[in-house]
Formats: C-alpha cells, sequence, structure tokens
C-alpha cells in the first residue's frame, strides 16, 4: 500500500501536467485562431468579391508553426497577410503562389476561339457554368489543371475553361493578335465558310459580338483568321470592320433598345451572356457591349455601377436603356440583394431575360403586367454615358 503522501504528490504532479497541457493547447488555439483572423480580414480587404480575384490561402499547423499555401492574384494581399503574421509573431513557411502559375511557361494571354466559350466555377464539365466568353474575347490566364485553364475576363470574371475553347498565346503572340484589325459580327445569329460563298462549307457558327482577324475582302465577304489560325469568310451583310463600327456607335438610349429586341425570344440560360442563351444580366450585358461598353458580369455587380434614377416606384423618371434591379430588399436582419435585373424601354414596360427575353409591364391593367418583380423592385440605374470604374468603354480603350 502506497504511502498517502506519495499519493497526494503524484495527484498534485498529474494536475500540474493538466495544467501545462491545457495551457498549451489554449495557446496553439488562440494562434490558430489568430492566423485563421488574419487570413479572414485580408480576404475582406483585398479581395472582397471572389467573382473577380483569387485568395485561395489556408495555414496548417505543424511541430514549429505552420505552412501557409494555396494562390492568389493579388500580390498586395499576399504582402499584407505576412506583414499581419510577422507582427504576431508567428512562425511560418511561405508556400503560397503567385498567379499566373509558372506551369504556364509564359503562355499567360489567350483568345476566345469558338463562337461561345462556357466557363465554369471548378474545371469540370460537371461544375456550374458561372458566365461564358465569346469569341475574340482577350483573357488573362492564370492556372491549369488537365485541360482546364483558369482564366479571367475584361470584365474581371474568373472562371475555367476546357482547352477546346482558347487559344494560348505568349505576350509576343498576344500582342501581334492584338495589334491586327478585326472584324465584329454584327447578326445574332450566322456561319462563316470556307469559300468566298454561302453554299460551301461552314467553318464554324457565329453571334452577336463575335470578333475575328480581318484580312482581306473578296466581293461580298470578309477574309477572316481565327485565333487559332484557321481561315474563313464572313458575309459583309452580317459583319463590320470593328474600327469602323467603334466610330459608328451612337452610344444613345434608342441603340440600347434595338439591340435589346433584336434577342427577342432568346431562351433563358443560368451563367449565360451569349445570343445561344442569356441570364438577366448576361441579357443586359450583351445588349450593352454591342452597343460599346462592357459593364460587370452579375445584376449584384451592375447595381453598383452608374447613377441613381429612382428607388420609390416613380417610372416617369426613367428613360430607355435604365436598369431596373430587383430582389431582396433590406431588413433589420438582412441586406439588400440585387437578385435580378432588366432594362426599361419606356411606356411602363421593361425587357429581360426571365423563362426567355421578353417585355414585361409595370402598369398593373396591362396584360403583360409582371407582378412578381413589380412588388420587389429595388431601384434603377443609368449607366448608358456614365463614368464608373466598373464600365469600360470601346472608343476610349483597346480591349480588342
Amino acid at each position: 500500500m502506497k504511502h498517502p503522501f506519495l499519493r497526494k504528490k503524484r495527484l498534485s504532479l498529474l494536475i500540474v501536467l493538466s495544467l501545462i497541457i491545457v495551457a498549451c493547447k489554449t495557446d496553439s488555439s488562440s494562434k490558430h485562431n489568430g492566423v485563421e483572423m488574419a487570413i479572414d480580414s485580408v480576404k475582406e480587404a483585398h479581395v472582397p468579391d471572389k467573382r473577380v480575384a483569387i485568395f485561395e490561402i489556408a495555414a496548417v499547423p505543424t511541430n514549429d508553426g505552420y505552412i501557409v499555401k494555396g494562390v492568389t492574384n493579388i500580390p498586395e494581399a499576399l504582402d499584407a497577410l505576412q506583414t499581419k503574421l510577422e507582427k504576431q509573431q508567428i512562425k511560418y513557411i511561405d508556400s503560397t503562389e503567385v498567379l499566373p502559375s509558372q506551369e504556364l511557361e509564359g503562355k499567360v494571354h489567350g483568345v476566345i476561339k469558338v463562337s461561345v466559350a462556357n466557363l465554369r466555377g471548378r474545371p469540370a464539365h460537371s461544375a456550374e457554368m458561372v458566365t461564358q466568353a465569346i469569341m475574340g474575347t482577350p483573357i488573362k490566364i492564370f492556372q491549369k489543371e488537365g485541360s482546364w485553364y483558369r482564366i479571367q475576363t475584361p470584365d474581371k470574371y474568373l472562371g475555367w475553361v476546357d482547352s477546346g475553347g482558347l487559344a494560348l498565346m505568349d505576350k509576343t503572340q498576344f500582342n501581334e493578335w492584338h495589334g491586327s484589325d478585326k472584324l465584329i459580327y454584327t447578326k445574332t445569329f450566322g456561319n462563316s465558310f470556307g469559300k468566298a460563298d454561302k453554299a460551301s462549307q461552314v467553318v464554324s457558327d457565329l453571334v452577336f459580338g463575335n470578333i475575328l482577324q480581318l484580312t482581306a475582302e473578296k466581293d461580298d465577304f470578309f477574309e477572316v483568321n481565327y485565333a487559332d489560325g484557321k481561315q474563313a469568310y464572313v458575309s459583309k451583310s452580317e459583319a463590320a470592320p470593328y474600327q469602323t463600327w467603334k466610330t459608328q456607335l451612337p452610344y444613345s438610349n434608342e441603340g440600347l433598345v434595338a439591340t435589346s429586341k433584336k434577342m427577342l425570344g432568346v431562351p433563358y440560360l443560368w451563367g449565360g451572356t451569349s445570343a445561344k442563351g442569356v441570364d438577366c444580366s448576361g441579357f443586359t450585358k450583351t445588349v450593352y457591349f454591342m452597343n460599346g461598353m462592357i459593364i460587370p458580369r452579375d445584376a449584384s455587380q451592375q447595381v453598383h455601377e452608374g447613377i441613381l434614377v429612382d428607388v420609390d416606384g416613380d417610372f416617369s423618371k426613367l428613360v430607355p436603356g435604365d436598369l431596373l434591379f430587383f430582389g431582396r430588399k433590406a431588413t433589420d436582419s438582412t441586406l439588400e440583394k440585387a437578385t435580378h435585373v432588366g432594362m426599361w424601354l419606356g411606356n411602363n414596360e421593361f425587357i429581360h431575360a426571365a423563362g426567355d427575353v421578353h417585355i414585361s409591364s409595370m402598369e398593373p391593367n396591362a396584360e403583360n403586367f409582371d407582378e412578381f418583380n413589380h412588388n420587389r423592385y429595388l431601384r434603377t440605374k443609368r449607366l448608358l454615358n456614365e463614368k464608373d470604374e466598373g464600365i469600360l468603354y470601346l472608343t476610349e480603350q483597346k480591349v480588342f
């Protein structure tokens, strides 16, 4: 039988050891929380919208600190994180990669080479389609995974596209393409052909806004090159030299209305931004693009651009081309969220993509009254001819 004094001494030792272990765990937990908070605060400050910037960073605990790993295309954000960790005296090994990836071997530029490329949220055909990019769109390339590339379009939207949708280029190749003469396809749908003859073999389909390299003219056709080198002919009645088209842009309310009505009946497609199918903001984005403006991709982004016209449902203030936003109104516990957008036509009517592209009315007695959207109306913004950070004018910036 052990002496009571020895039992008491052993119990005291166990208590001390337990306190040490708890203290160590608490300190470790506190440090880990500090690392997570640092990552979250940097993300909130530098990358508030993951649709347009990459900051996928994680911290993995080790016996001697942390391994900070992941990818970002915002070097300033990584610098800010490292500064925070060093101020907290947290030991770490930096295993992050600033994009574009070295694996791309300098081919960090590209051009969409099919009429419409589907961009997905993950590198898989089964992943959600987040947006589209049409032929001729210049893109930045950040990563490669299998046959998929993570790209960014001129409106800064991010997505993954399979290799069949783009032509990879290094800086020299891209500059050569960028500096060449271009053609823009102005008909809603159509084709290019192997010869200057519509009875010849089709080379590919074409849609509103497709951009090709213009090389020559032959009779009633333009001779063009695709970004991947294919040659074809496009009817002059369905396209225009890009520079000529740009100089003739009216930037008018009437231009927006005329373009929008060319897309009547186009089916609704989640993530769609082309004449093959559009979602609500993809429709307004396409209409504005064909009038010389690149606006943000989503309704929740478009709502922050331009100038405020109305918040009270006073539709007499609106002019054709204004964008109407609908969605969830703010409450004491939830923020406002714009989930739908349409474009004003006048006469109490607006055009939007819901089921298909069609015209609805804000007039309760009208046959096409849209009670659902009338009841969730948020505000109207005017983007046409307004200067804002998220609006690009093709006449002012050399996008193509």
